[in-house]
């Protein structure tokens, strides 16, 4: 069976439903919502586990007519964003005209529309008479050409599951980017330290499964660029035997563990990483209260 994953990003004026959907596709399924910083310029909503495929949807600023600096850079943002996803999904409600701001929007959609797929969808088709629905699909393909029309309704699920699979399509085959398993509303630093520890444990499960601890010291951004963030980490083990697994032979292990750490958190925030790892030996701290806490259990 081919696993595909990727990226998708809804678009569209402010209300057109984009958020409601989101938690709709994703369901009780949500993995990752970040609470970003305002460092991070591509927030993780929200993933979609399947069977065949996971599919990780991005949030964006609402496009706008920009009236400012900020305005204009957030739209860069998101014009930056749609060309990184691998599908872009248009939404216009049901119950409301097509107006300028959706065309707006469609003309800078037309422009990437030849690289990446844009689905057509009307939203809050639960709000309008059957009738309205087919006016607006049918106003909706005058504004641009998309690579496929749906209607759905996060609110009463209709045709949701249509529109993940419609989504799920157009993804390129790949394995997983994200691990199975919740983290919903984790604090960013506890999913950081949590991708530390799982890379961590690749390779050397069977010698200390539970003897590794992770606690993130400090997330700041890096200085003179705001486009990195510098992660400070330590690794925690048992016994001073179990550091110098980790470590490896000259420290390789260790710096494979940090590269993949670093790769697995730069998606998560969406933003370079400077990752400062350091392995500490805490003894028998499964065993020690005062530790316990101090590790965060």
């Amino acid at each position: 069976m081919t696993h595909r994953s990727g990226f998708a990003c809804f678009v569209g004026r402010p209300n057109a439903g984009k958020s409601t959907l989101t938690n709709a596709l994703v369901g009780s399924k949500v993995a990752i919502t970040s609470s970003k910083p305002q460092t991070t310029r591509h927030a993780v909503r929200g993933i979609v586990h399947r069977d065949d495929a996971q599919l990780v949807i991005v949030d964006t600023p609402g496009l706008h007519r920009p009236r400012t600096l900020l305005g204009q850079r957030l739209n860069d943002i998101v014009r930056e964003t749609w060309s990184e996803v691998d599908v872009v999904g248009f939404c216009v409600p049901a119950d409301e005209k097509v107006g300028p701001g959706d065309r707006f929007i469609a003309a800078e959609l037309t422009k990437i529309a030849r690289r990446t797929p844009v689905i057509g969808i009307v939203t809050k088709t639960d709000l309008a008479a059957p009738q309205q629905v087919a006016e607006q699909l049918l106003a909706l393909q005058e504004v641009m050409s998309f690579a496929e029309l749906i209607p759905v309704s996060a609110v009463d699920g209709f045709q949701v599951k249509q529109l993940e699979d419609l989504l799920v399509t157009r993804l390129p085959e790949g394995p997983q980017l994200y691990p199975d398993g919740d983290l919903t509303d984790e604090p960013e630093q506890t999913l950081v330290a949590e991708l530390i520890r799982e890379a961590a444990l690749e390779g050397v499960r069977d010698e200390l499964p539970h003897s590794i601890a992770v606690t993130v010291e400090e997330m700041l951004p890096h200085e003179g660029r705001d486009d990195m963030i510098d992660v400070h980490a330590f690794l925690y083990v048992e016994r001073p035997s179990q550091k110098g697994i980790i470590l490896g032979h000259r420290g390789e292990r260790l710096r494979a563990v940090g590269s993949q750490a670093r790769r697995h958190i730069e998606a998560l925030l969406g933003t370079k990483v400077y990752l400062d790892l350091h392995v500490k030996v805490a003894k028998d701290w499964q065993r020690d209260p005062k530790q316990l806490r101090r590790l965060g259990f």
